[in-house]
């Protein structure tokens, strides 16, 4: 009774500790900022998918070709007359998707495998470590392009090979903090009044690396979105005529010296969303500092 009597409380909390947790992000200014822009490339995101867009991102129009500028077109046209800004927003719908995509699948992969390594130990943490090692020792950006390159073009292959490539990284996060949270007193004591290992995995281990994986998760989306614009860049993403900002960026720097606007837009793309995942995944950190620095 007197177990159930102090868990409860948790429970009744957890909202209002949600709620605490945003009120400290968003007075964080690195959080505010990430979360301003973040919102506002998803908001365009969303715009794309519901046909809010000035003209068919797809739709070529050659008496419109290499536009600057203007009221008709804000980002101006590209060398085939298409709306460099319908296309950019397109864009950045491809580029969100796979980055989500991706960190879901290193964010599962690589927690099942920190927290089996660090809770179980031996044998498994050995099995599971050397593996990461295994990829982390190739880099993050050839591993991946070694795997879109067997898989095949496509955002759900270069999501995949994004995740693969950044799972070792989300093992090494988590195996630190279960080794520690398996030596705590609450858990030896669960242990001790024979809870079984799923109730106290789920229970007292993953919510003690709750924190950590959410911070890591916000910066690996910044991270999936450069890996992302860097294989469409190398022209290993969706094939033509699929609006990707690396693939925009690429054929944007062959004709930067004419159509500038072609280079700039979608690059500033890029840096926006990594820029915003960053700046949020550093006010998250603070937020969650318990040495209270984060306010």
């Amino acid at each position: 009774m007197a177990t159930l009597a102090a868990a409860e409380p948790l429970t009744v909390t957890t909202a209002p500790a949600g709620r605490r947790l945003a009120a400290r992000l968003w007075r964080q200014p690195s959080g505010r900022a990430g979360l301003i822009i973040v919102a506002v490339m998803v908001a365009a995101g969303l715009a794309s998918i519901a046909g809010l867009v000035p003209d068919n991102p797809d739709a070529q129009n050659p008496a419109a070709t290499l536009r600057g500028p203007s009221a008709a077109h804000l980002f101006g046209t590209d060398q085939f007359g298409r709306d460099v800004l319908s296309r950019v927003m397109a864009g950045t719908v491809l580029s969100l998707q796979t980055a989500v995509l991706a960190v879901a699948i290193c964010a599962v992969l690589g927690t099942l495998g920190g927290v089996a390594a660090g809770y179980f130990g031996g044998a498994v943490s050995t099995a599971v470590t050397g593996v990461a090692d295994l990829i982390f020792a190739v880099p993050s950006i050839l591993l991946a392009l070694a795997l879109v390159s067997g898989l095949g073009h496509g955002w759900q292959n270069t999501a995949i090979a994004i995740g693969i490539s950044y799972t070792p990284i989300f093992i090494r996060v988590v195996r630190g903090p279960v080794l520690a949270i398996r030596q705590a007193d609450y858990v030896k004591a669960a242990q001790v009044l024979g809870f079984s290992r799923r109730r106290i995995l789920l229970r007292h281990v993953l919510p003690g690396v709750s924190g950590i994986l959410a911070v890591q998760v916000t910066l690996a989306l910044g991270w999936a979105v450069l890996i992302d614009a860097s294989l469409d860049f190398l022209g290993l993403g969706p094939p033509p005529p699929a609006a990707t900002l690396g693939l925009m960026v690429s054929d944007g720097t062959n004709i930067a010296g004419i159509a500038w606007w072609n280079l700039a837009f979608p690059a500033i793309a890029v840096v926006l969303l990594v820029l915003g995942f960053t700046l949020t995944g550093d006010g998250l950190r603070d937020a969650l500092d318990p040495s209270g620095s984060g306010g």
